[in-house]
């Protein structure tokens, strides 16, 4: 796959930070923030400001033991300046204290008001991007909310802001070895087939090629499709979506000038030399394309929102309810997801400027 790590981009410096969702504070958001926070100058990352509880942060650091200043700024766009030194929280308290590995319903309204002063820093152009830490749906719907997931909340918010835009969002799994979307996401194995059609495709396949060109500076993109059914379908014997949906929707495509290949097999799609052919692929359901990255990047996946308004990445893992506090959390995806997302709103900073 031809690309630049993130790790190997050379950003411009700028006075503009990301803006770090508080995530479910009982689980490991707090962690990973805090350790990526000691690992700032070692890892090379950006400016980030954690949208969450002081107090917390402060408790959850005292109880892994690290040593970490907190500085609380009113303004997100002054946190560049205190990043070296210090951690830049924006407060949002909580309702109630948070143990770790023990989520309370209580607390829920901070972490949407966590993600939504997020978009609102990002949309507003005081952060250049959203990196969210993970939430637990569970818990959320329990106390009343109402969207499927973080990736849907996060278009109703841009809808809000923009009710005149239609947001789309598609999920894509990135490391340095892959870039894959799933087509359908959530949904049991049984709908998959239903689901799939030339419009559902179609959009997907565009929304795709548009963040590899501008996000990704990839000139002409590759994108490689597979098919739903064994050996792509062995022409029709082991299935016929391939014949009736997949293949003619992709030659539409292609005869507006996107560069597709697929469907394909999707056991021979992803190793090595495979994944050369091509900058991203989509597969057709959710384990077809999360099995393949986590294989490869289990640590250093990213989560990335295509077809937003403005760029959002997120760690490729959950919250960890039963290793949080306990000072084992990995934030390598946090770290590779923060990088990533310096690097996506400054090539669409760009892109915006010529």
């Amino acid at each position: 796959m031809a690309h630049v790590p993130a790790s190997e981009c050379r950003l411009p410096i700028t006075a503009k930070p990301l803006a770090l969702t508080m995530g479910d504070p009982a689980g490991i958001g707090p962690d990973i923030t805090l350790t990526a926070w000691m690992q700032r100058a070692t890892r090379g990352l950006p400016a980030f400001a954690a949208l969450a509880c002081p107090e917390l942060l402060a408790e959850r650091a005292r109880r892994i033991g690290l040593d970490v200043p907190i500085v609380m700024v009113e303004r997100i766009e002054d946190a560049a300046q205190h990043f070296p030194t210090a951690l830049p929280v924006v407060p949002v308290r909580l309702r109630a204290r948070a143990e770790p590995g023990v989520p309370d319903t209580a607390n829920a309204a901070c972490v949407l008001s966590s993600i939504e002063q997020a978009v609102n820093a990002t949309a507003d152009g005081r952060a250049c991007a959203i990196v969210t830490n993970p939430i637990a749906k569970s818990v959320l719907y329990k106390a009343g909310f109402s969207h499927p997931g973080h990736t849907e909340y996060l278009a109703a918010l841009a809808e809000l802001r923009d009710p005149t835009q239609d947001h789309i969002p598609v999920m894509m799994l990135a490391s340095e070895e892959l870039r894959v979307v799933p087509l359908t996401i959530h949904i049991p194995l049984a709908s998959v087939p239903r689901a799939i059609t030339a419009e559902l495709i179609a959009t997907t396949v565009r929304i795709l090629a548009a963040a590899l060109a501008t996000d990704f500076a990839i000139s002409r993109p590759r994108i490689a499709v597979a098919g739903l059914n064994p050996h792509a379908g062995e022409d029709g014997s082991l299935g016929r979506e391939e014949i009736e949906i997949i293949g003619p929707a992709l030659d539409r495509l292609r005869q507006q000038g996107i560069n597709l290949t697929g469907p394909l097999p999707a056991d021979t799609m992803f190793h090595a030399a495979a994944r050369q052919r091509y900058d991203a692929a989509i597969a057709m359901y959710h384990d077809q394309a999360l099995i393949p990255v986590k294989t490869l990047a289990f640590d250093r996946g990213v989560n990335v929102t295509l077809g937003l308004p403005f760029v959002r990445t997120s760690p490729d893992h959950g919250t960890a309810f039963d290793i949080a506090g306990n000072g084992t959390a990995c934030p390598a995806s946090l770290i590779e997801a923060l990088k990533l997302a310096a690097v996506m709103a400054t090539r669409r900073a760009a892109a915006q400027l010529t």
